[in-house]
């Protein structure tokens, strides 16, 4: 099937400066041409964006859909697991409706589910890179360490607990084995994690790179939690490719990232919410103490990392509940440009020619070229002059998924 879009204003992910007055022609799936009065033929479909922007469809590079409703991570426990399912379709459904063509699961064990039953067309939604459950070590970022320890072999916990280079290397298969599209490994503490500092390393060297190999072999990227320079470090020299978070960077962390050519992931919108609302929202103390420290550095490292030539993608760690709800990812770009500083096209860029870096699909889509996947948006206005238009529903006009049109509002 043939569809035309026809004098759009067009930021394709790759130029500086939007191109005024552009065809774009889809064939199927993909796009076929781009360029002013295309000459088509028959066509099934053809849209009229004059006064608007075609622009690619959004990424969330670190999210998680792990249908929770609360900021306490021990619902992924205690909420009926059949209950969590259902918000996540709930969940997935506002994505593709906020204009998110694809996202990065970073630990959920309903994302590979949630992904199979997108592509079987049973449910609307972006393309799930999925992690599974993300690998941690004992007492680490993801060893919920308030819980029994019986607790965290259940088949419903988020994390997989691993300890030494065989046990490792095994958690990463069993990932695989499952269906993964991303190993996620965590080579820090967090703010959210009890127990640990994010200036803590975990993981050693046989470790981290046992997990690599497992997964580079069968050509999956590996993405870790990891929040200053030790843990960085720790991760980058044994191949990991995304780094999460990255709170505090020095010299040397930053110049190993360009040499590693690695891409970053910041998430700072869930540090924003914790720090605003977290304590009426219920947030432990040691949580919203760990995250008010955190919040000027993070801005001041990725700064630092972006002024050097570090990549850096957009992502949010929304886990779904009020406050971070999935369909309210947009945020992140509008605290790149107002607290990070970025101009609103770097913050595009980052939300989508990076984040599918990110992902491992910029051979597929991310930009808006012939070849690629035929995932785009219709904004009624310019995000290049007001970034904060990407979170209004009302203006994201339409939203085609590999050339299918998901969500109409003309």
């Amino acid at each position: 099937m043939k569809t035309i879009i026809r004098n759009a204003n067009l930021i394709d992910g790759i130029a500086r400066k939007p191109a005024l007055g552009v065809d774009l022609l889809i064939e199927d799936d993909a796009i076929k041409d781009i360029g002013p009065e295309l000459k088509t033929g028959d066509v099934a479909v053809s849209i009229d964006a004059a006064g608007k922007t075609v622009m690619p469809g959004l990424i969330d590079a670190h999210l998680h859909l792990m249908g929770i409703r609360g900021y306490n991570p021990i619902l992924v426990y205690t909420d009926p697991p059949f209950l969590r399912a259902t918000r996540g379709v709930a969940d997935v459904r506002n994505l593709i409706e906020a204009g998110f063509t694809a996202v990065r699961c970073a630990g959920s064990n309903l994302s590979i589910s949630l992904n199979r039953a997108i592509e079987e067309g049973t449910i609307p939604g972006p393309r799930i890179v999925a992690s599974n459950l993300a690998i941690s070590q004992t007492a680490g970022h993801g060893d919920l360490h308030m819980l029994p320890r019986e607790w965290l072999a259940g088949p419903y916990f988020s994390s997989r607990i691993a300890d030494g280079p065989d046990d490792c290397r095994k958690a990463a298969r069993e990932q695989i084995r499952e269906g993964a599209g991303v190993i996620k490994i965590m080579t820090t503490g967090g703010v959210l994690s009890e127990k640990d500092s994010p200036a803590q390393p975990q993981f050693v060297d046989e470790e981290v790179a046992a997990i690599v190999e497992e997964a580079h072999r069968v050509g999956l990227k590996v993405m870790s939690h990891a929040q200053s320079p030790a843990g960085i470090q720790l991760a980058l020299r044994n191949g990991v490719d995304t780094i999460e978070h990255a709170i505090y960077l020095d010299e040397k962390t930053i110049d190993l990232l360009l040499e590693k050519n690695a891409v970053v992931v910041p998430t700072f919108a869930i540090v924003d919410a914790i720090v605003k609302y977290g304590r009426v929202a219920g947030v432990r103390e040691y949580a919203m103490r760990k995250a008010e420290e955190s919040h000027k550095a993070h801005i001041e490292s990725i700064r630092n990392a972006f002024d050097a030539g570090v990549k850096i993608a957009a992502g949010t760690d929304f886990p779904g509940s009020p406050g971070v709800a999935h369909g309210d990812n947009a945020v992140e770009l509008e605290i790149f440009v107002e607290q990070l500083g970025l101009s609103p096209m770097d913050a595009i860029i980052s939300a989508t020619r990076i984040g599918a870096e990110a992902l491992g699909m910029d051979d597929k889509i991310g930009t808006l070229s012939p070849g690629k996947k035929a995932d785009l948006l219709i904004v009624d206005g310019d995000p290049t002059q007001d970034i904060k238009i990407l979170q209004d529903k009302s203006a994201i006009k339409l939203v085609m998924r590999s050339g299918q049109i998901a969500v109409d509002r003309r």
